[in-house]
């Protein structure tokens, strides 16, 4: 942060601030982890079932995941937006619209689910092994029944982060886990009188955990008192596309930012199942060991969002700065445990995923590299959530673009594949430091974002050019439809 950001003598303690962000958090991180968790249990499962079920289960989980960042990353759009109208004391303005998210959310899910049936067709041509291609179809075809409820519950996720409560996204988010679980197992194996159906069985189950949680969490919003004031439910409102711009305004740029970053992990899963069965069993047991990880910064990113849009929203130029200044330190700190756990435990960790020796030897060493990646990751990630917080996304998303294409994912591609008429092709490996350097250079290039972004002057110009109506236009809804 730039040196004028000195805490002034009237604000609260680091130390107090830090409190309400781990607080914030706390729930955010536990909801993210039950997502984590989503693949390692979709991964332990197909794991023991085989390592040809574990690459399809690697390569139909990159597919679904890299276009489902873009629907994921624009509807993040209305926790500041939300927030930014809490702050301002509008809080009779969010159901209106919370409302119109739902019809973006809608039609994301429509089209990414179309999407996912045309994308299924696309695997050989792709040159990935013949041995995965059935097992990765089968996966992508049960898990993108459940798309549309993803979006929907994204929405209103985001809608109760956004106003400061996180506790339904823990607890829908461990309740998930109750069904996946169970109904993975006996559809994978085919159990109590259900056909084998191998890597289709977690793409099933996902899809049928995905509409639970979000009929769930519309009857939690509709009944719950804490919600009844905002009249989330109260009437149908039709598509208002004023509104709906102002949040693709916002949550476009974070969407291609999210995908950009998110897809160069899945293009790298995919790249690596080119070279067959077990490096694409290996590197999905590390990332899925890394993506758990990374689920804690998002958490503490995401409460960051908030905590900086409800300061901007209320004019508070110094809370803005602080709320970021006490991401970094916990992130930091949590980053640190992260890192030991991967150097220390790797070959502990990876006993969960395999009995293969060969798999479980290269996992074990690839998860030495996301040990690497630790600090860059948390630090870009939380630069990346404030920067939200201040509505500030297409510089960033640019700034992401250049970090993971136009340095992690060529550098991968040379030192792991040997294109390009390099002949390295450290495999797996080399793909990993493309990782590695594309993160680094995006918390590099987004913290000085951050800095710029939140100096002072700049904030004052954001306050004066709104005046006493501080939140963006995604969060002004008309009444006269």
């Amino acid at each position: 942060m730039s040196s004028h950001a000195s805490l002034p003598s009237h604000g609260p303690r680091l130390s107090t601030e830090v409190g309400r962000s781990a607080v914030l958090a706390a729930p955010l991180v536990l909801g993210h982890l039950s997502t984590g968790l989503i693949g390692f249990v979709d991964s332990v499962i197909a794991g023991h079932h085989g390592t040809q079920t574990l690459a399809a289960v690697s390569v139909g989980t990159a597919l679904f995941w890299l276009p489902m960042m873009v629907p994921m990353g624009t509807l993040m759009s209305l926790p500041p937006a939300v927030s930014q109208l809490d702050g301002a004391g509008r809080r009779a303005e969010v159901g209106a619209l919370f409302r119109q998210a739902l019809w973006l959310a809608v039609v994301l899910g429509v089209l990414l689910f179309g999407f996912m049936t045309a994308a299924a067709h696309a695997l050989g041509p792709m040159g990935i092994a013949p041995a995965i291609v059935p097992g990765a179809t089968d996966f992508i075809h049960g898990i993108r029944w459940g798309v549309p409820a993803l979006t929907l519950y994204l929405c209103m996720r985001y809608l109760t982060d956004g106003l400061h409560f996180t506790l339904p996204t823990m607890v829908l988010g461990f309740g998930g886990l109750l069904v996946l679980l169970p109904i993975g197992y006996v559809l994978t194996y085919g159990a109590l009188g259900f056909p084998e159906m191998g890597a289709g069985g977690p793409g099933v189950a996902s899809a049928v955990m995905m509409w639970a949680q979000a009929a769930a969490f519309a009857l939690y919003l509709r009944r719950s008192r804490r919600f009844a004031g905002l009249r989330l439910f109260a009437r149908f409102d039709l598509p208002h596309w004023p509104t709906i711009r102002g949040l693709l305004a916002t949550g476009l740029p974070i969407g291609v930012t999210v995908a950009m970053e998110g897809g160069l992990f899945i293009t790298t899963a995919l790249l690596i199942g080119r070279l067959g069965e077990v490096p694409a069993a290996a590197h999905q047991i590390a990332i899925n060991v890394a993506s758990l990880c990374f689920m804690i910064p998002m958490g503490l990113a995401e409460a960051t969002t908030v905590r900086v849009g409800h300061a901007l929203g209320r004019g508070d130029v110094d809370g803005v700065r602080r709320a970021a200044r006490a991401g970094y330190v916990i992130v930091l700190a949590t980053q640190t445990v992260s890192a030991l756990a991967l150097l220390l435990g790797n070959d502990w960790i990876v006993g969960f995923y395999t009995d293969d020796a060969v798999v479980a030897a290269l996992a074990a060493s690839l998860l030495l590299y996301a040990a690497a990646f630790q600090f860059p990751d948390g630090v870009q990630v939380l630069s990346a959530g404030a920067l939200r917080g201040l509505g500030d996304t297409r510089v960033p998303m640019l700034l992401a673009g250049l970090a993971y294409w136009g340095v992690g994912m060529p550098l991968g591609a040379v030192l792991g594949l040997g294109v390009g008429g390099f002949t390295t092709g450290w495999g797996p490996r080399g793909m990993w430091l493309g990782l590695i350097a594309g993160l680094l250079v995006a918390a590099v290039l987004l913290g000085l974002r951050l800095r710029r972004s939140s100096a002072t002057p700049r904030l004052r110009r954001i306050l004066n050019e709104t005046g006493t109506d501080p939140a963006p236009d995604a969060a002004r809804v008309t009444s006269d439809r």
